[in-house]
């Protein structure tokens, strides 16, 4: 007997590679339910490559009663409005949106850094999914604070337009047309021009200088890791369509080699460490799309100080950082909570 599942926002790019990834790591499903706006409703999607259609139910008339499992890539604000509802109905939520993940009574998971926490689920039977920033940086850090216990963090990202959603990538390559055949460039998702640049500027400005994006990233990472981490971060859009990258400088309070932290990554869940110091030895984004884990390159001994490593961290944000964490979550609430048999 299989769970009865429903993709929230299953036309979008994470709602669509939520569907491939339950079809690819094969999902126990007796039933999907595609839902989507009104806009969407009636067109047809598929599941991964199984061949087997769905039509897309829209939301607004959508019944959660009965289903087991919703997860939502639907934007904080139809999430708002129907996450409570389905989670009423007794479907358990895991919400890829930023609404609840900084909710005391909502659990943020990723489940290869704090599966424990999701016992907490049932005060709101919503389970938040981290930023894909965040996610795919505390999978690395988490080994490695387990071996020597990290005291600072600063990461500078370097984002894919995907994290800005269809529209990003669509603005990426008109504007990299444009540029080649002499057209008007125009910005409509981002504040400056992306293609051949980079902007230092993801999500609005806080009152104390830094980005919602670099806010995020501090809060997460201690809510999943450890509160007592310090963390500073810069994040920025690059002009890549699919792949984020971070250059992640880490602090100790033991001493850890870069010899010893090579083997502990080697070894630890979620993670590909690539690292030989030549051409051609480490991981970029466009080689990690398409794939679950978490890729280290570059890593090394920070001499500045006492017990310091830099690592080169490279993930596709659009699975490990949204849609395949959630699905992950979704198999760890399954094994713990919602057993079926």
């Amino acid at each position: 007997m299989g769970y009865k599942i429903a993709v929230v926002g299953a036309t979008g790019n994470v709602g669509r590679e939520m569907l491939n990834i339950l079809a690819e790591r094969e999902f126990p499903y007796d039933e999907i339910a595609a839902v989507a706006s009104s806009r969407s409703h009636g067109m047809e999607i598929e599941i991964g490559d199984t061949g087997k259609m769905l039509k897309v139910q829209n939301i607004e008339h959508f019944d959660f009663s009965g289903y087991d499992i919703a997860l939502f890539a639907a934007g904080s604000g139809p999430t708002k409005e129907f996450a409570p509802k389905a989670a009423a109905a007794g479907c358990t939520v895991i919400d890829n949106s930023s609404l609840y993940r900084m909710d005391p009574d909502v659990p943020l998971i990723v489940p290869e850094v704090n599966p424990e926490d999701i016992d907490g689920y049932t005060k709101r039977n919503i389970i938040a999914n981290p930023n894909c920033s965040t996610a795919q940086m505390v999978v690395a850090l988490k080994p490695l604070h387990d071996a020597a216990k990290i005291k600072r963090v600063v990461v500078s990202t370097y984002q894919s337009v995907s994290g800005a959603g269809k529209g990003g990538m669509d603005e990426l390559f008109e504007q990299s047309r444009a540029i080649f055949v002499g057209d008007e460039k125009t910005n409509q998702v981002f504040t400056k021009q992306i293609a051949f640049n980079v902007i230092p500027h993801i999500d609005v400005f806080l009152d104390d200088g830094s980005t919602k994006e670099e806010w995020k990233m501090v809060v997460e990472t201690k809510k999943i890791l450890d509160s007592k981490i310090k963390l500073s971060a810069t994040c920025v859009r690059v002009p890549v369509f699919v792949g984020h990258s971070e250059s992640i400088n880490i602090e100790f309070e033991n001493e850890l080699s870069a010899k010893d932290a090579q083997a502990i990554l080697r070894d630890a869940p979620g993670i590909m460490l690539v690292d030989k110091r030549e051409d051609e030895g480490y991981v970029t984004p466009v080689e990690c799309v398409g794939d679950g884990a978490t890729y280290i390159s570059r890593v090394r001994e920070d001499p500045t100080v006492e017990n310091g490593l830099n690592i080169w961290c490279v993930s596709d944000n659009l699975r490990k950082g949204a849609a395949l964490n959630a699905v992950q979550i979704a198999e760890l609430l399954g094994r713990k909570h919602l057993q079926k048999g």
